[in-house]
């Protein structure tokens, strides 16, 4: 029994009377996918060996050999030199199959204490905790840079919308700033799944816990791990944590297209907000003139990939028992394509943001067209005493009255404003314009000026 573990291929081959057929092998294998997690198993693997040394379960020399064999097999793998093998399934057992090559039977005594059902949910939630550690960077650097463009155009005036409708006016500045807003939530969120992929599954062995006297909060300091999964049946099978990840990264996708909704929206011809740099754009194969926003257009698309992840992964959980199945294998490819999604997006949208062009005179423009300040009129009225649906009556008929002259409210004579309501006076037309309507919205969330200022000082402290 010694050595059939080098003579065959499977760790499991004396339980069977004939070999796995070669459609069986590549339809269950994992190792063309999961070998991205070859460095933290690798790190799992020597916490796990330490703490056996540590608890005489094996001993020092063993400890000492496996060391010195993960070295050997981390620079191979660097160096692009380690053979993957599709016999072995997956990366655990072709790296401890190389272990085993390079130091013998310290290499087989590795596993004493474990499964690889434990094992891939330690790995797992070590690569997982790495990427969230990156993405949280990456959502700092896209803040950054939205905070950089919201400052230069703190006074930029651009019409708000709802319903697509030209509603009131406000400050570019204080847009992007909601932008910041949602992607400071999506933060916030990724730090706080962070706490429940910080706990440690290794020690539950397959799914009863083992008879060895194993130290798993020593692993799990070893480890920087907050604390051990308290329940063996839950910590070999529970992907929450993944599940949870991949919502809070759809969250993100989610904003990243709202986001991009609207550059594409702005960057149109027919509005002409912005402009994007010709790094982040493409042309046409037959219309010269073209120039794509090629980059928000994919990233909205990428945002229905990631959901599908999401839903991927629900509907793996949502039918298995309890402990380990194989159905877990299907985890990881979803898992790894939203990390990488979301890791590359982020990345290119923060450089995107620094290759904006803003331009102010379309949006006041485009500001003018709508009858953007009727809101500040009617609040004008309610001020000099009449009730607020009665001032909301007065200028609705004004702006019938303007729609049919083909003018703005505050092309209005004094005479002919105050036709609608006796309450108007001389100081109206300062309420009528786009820089008083922002300026008036002085509070602490609103799109004046001083407050996206503020604000924005508010945020480089955070963001420090």
């Amino acid at each position: 029994m010694t050595d059939q573990f080098s003579k065959k291929s499977e760790a499991w081959s004396a339980r069977f009377s004939e070999p796995v057929s070669d459609l069986v092998k590549r339809y269950t294998a994992s190792v063309f996918f999961d070998k991205r997690l070859a460095q933290v198993d690798i790190q799992g693997s020597l916490a796990h060996a330490e703490m056996l040394a540590h608890q005489q379960i094996i001993s020092a020399q063993d400890y000492a050999d496996i060391q010195r064999g993960m070295a050997q097999i981390l620079s191979e793998i660097d160096a692009g030199r380690f053979e993957w093998l599709l016999d072995l399934e997956d990366v655990h057992l072709n790296i401890e199959k190389r272990l085993t090559e390079l130091v013998g039977d310290a290499g087989k005594r590795l596993h004493t204490g474990r499964s690889r059902n434990d094992q891939v949910a330690t790995d797992i939630r070590l690569y997982m905790r790495g990427a969230i550690d990156d993405i949280v960077g990456l959502l700092k650097a896209l803040r950054v840079a939205l905070v950089d463009l919201a400052e230069r155009h703190a006074d930029t005036i651009l019409p708000g919308f709802t319903h697509m409708q030209v509603a009131q006016p406000v400050t570019f500045g204080h847009h992007m700033l909601a932008y910041v807003e949602m992607f400071g939530r999506d933060a916030e969120r990724m730090a706080d799944c962070r706490k429940r992929v910080n706990r440690l599954p290794l020690g539950s062995a397959a799914l009863a816990g083992t008879t060895f006297p194993i130290d798993r909060e020593r692993v799990a300091r070893t480890l920087g791990f907050d604390d051990v999964c308290h329940n063996s049946l839950d910590a070999v099978s529970d992907r929450d944590f993944a599940i949870e990840f991949c919502a809070a990264a759809a969250l993100v996708m989610t904003h990243i297209s709202r986001l991009s909704e609207e550059l594409v929206i702005w960057m149109s011809p027919r509005v002409g907000f912005i402009d994007i740099a010709d790094r982040f754009c493409t042309g046409s194969s037959i219309m010269p003139q073209k120039k794509n926003p090629d980059v928000p257009e994919l990233a909205r698309g990428k945002t229905g990939r990631v959901n599908g992840h999401l839903m991927s992964l629900l509907t793996l959980m949502k039918g298995q028992p309890l402990a380990y199945n194989k159905d877990n294998q299907e985890d990881k490819e979803p898992l790894f394509d939203t990390v990488d999604t979301l890791v590359d997006t982020l990345r290119i949208f923060a450089d995107m943001a620094g290759g904006i062009t803003v331009r102010p005179e379309a949006m006041r423009a485009a500001a003018l067209q709508g009858y953007a300040t009727a809101t500040d009129l009617a609040d004008y009225l309610v001020k000099k005493g009449l009730p607020f649906r009665d001032a909301h009556e007065a200028v609705a008929h004004a702006v019938r009255d303007c729609e049919q002259k083909g003018c703005d409210l505050a092309d209005l004579s004094l005479d002919a404003l105050r036709q609608f309501s006796p309450l108007i006076e001389a100081d109206v037309h300062g309420v009528l314009t786009l820089e008083g309507s922002v300026a008036a919205r002085a509070h602490v969330g609103g799109t004046a000026p001083e407050q996206v200022r503020a604000a924005i000082r508010r945020l480089r402290g955070s963001l420090a």
